[in-house]
């Protein structure tokens, strides 16, 4: 069975003082539910306190986003070695650094092996927008957004990395796609690329995240797809009876208990 994993993306909320104070409320209500990892990523100024709050806790600390070099003059840029030791995961290919950003499939190629090489575990965002959606276009374009994001990846890394399906349409718009759709989505556009490349054994160990409006009133459905193996969650990520309630909508739904 793949491990359930709830993680939060707080985007641009809280200051360190606010992030430590809430994850020290949030890491004792998350302690009974050990069969689904937890993860929370704050933004870079905060990592350092939550990382250190949180040790000892089943609770795991990840980044927003990352550079692919080492080091260099990249201003206001974050390397891989320098969240060594504080975050175990970082997402990258959120859409919203795709578009706001410019960063395109190859760049987050380059930081997927960035992460995988200094003992990371990336998790990528893939996803549509709206017209694509409506044109029909979604399955080709999620799938051409994975087959990128894999590529020279060896089958060994995946163990460590997670996919998250976002539909661009769905973040922060109170919209989200229905159980069933992201189901498919997931399982033709993702699960199904990736047993094209490194086999069907390998493809359904993969652990497939479900982003875009997850709140705990739908968390449920969502979770009882076979192929939705957890959320990566924005709102509902910033308050702590709302985060604890997925978690445990997580858990029911898996029968990880």
């Amino acid at each position: 069975m793949r491990t359930p994993i709830i993680a939060g993306n707080w985007k641009m909320y809280k200051t360190p003082a606010e992030a430590v104070a809430f994850v020290k409320e949030l890491a004792p209500r998350l302690a009974g539910f050990d069969a689904a990892e937890r993860v929370v990523c704050p933004p870079y100024v905060a990592i350092p306190g939550v990382a250190e709050a949180l040790k000892g806790t089943p609770v795991k600390v990840g980044a927003q986003n990352v550079h692919w070099e080492k080091q260099g003059a990249f201003t206001g840029q974050v390397s891989a070695p320098m969240l060594q030791g504080l975050v175990e995961y970082c997402i990258i290919g959120h859409s919203e650094v795709r578009q706001y950003l410019g960063e395109t499939d190859e760049m987050i190629n380059n930081k997927a092996k960035a992460l995988l090489a200094h003992g990371l575990k990336p998790i990528i965002a893939v996803g549509e927008s709206l017209s694509q959606n409506e044109a029909g276009e979604t399955e080709a374009f999620v799938g051409a957004q994975v087959q990128a994001a894999f590529t020279d990846i060896p089958v060994e890394a995946l163990a460590n990395i997670v996919v998250a399906y976002e539909p661009i349409w769905a973040i922060g718009t109170g919209k989200s796609a229905s159980p069933e759709q992201a189901n498919a989505i997931i399982k033709r556009a993702i699960r199904d690329v990736l047993a094209d490349l490194y086999g069907q054994d390998a493809a359904q160990a993969m652990r497939i995240q479900y982003g875009g409006s997850v709140k705990p009133d739908n968390m449920l459905a969502f979770m009882s797809q076979p192929d939705i193996d957890g959320a990566l969650v924005g709102g509902a990520a910033l308050k702590v009876n709302d985060f604890v309630k997925l978690v445990e909508l997580a858990v029911e739904a898996k029968g990880a208990r």
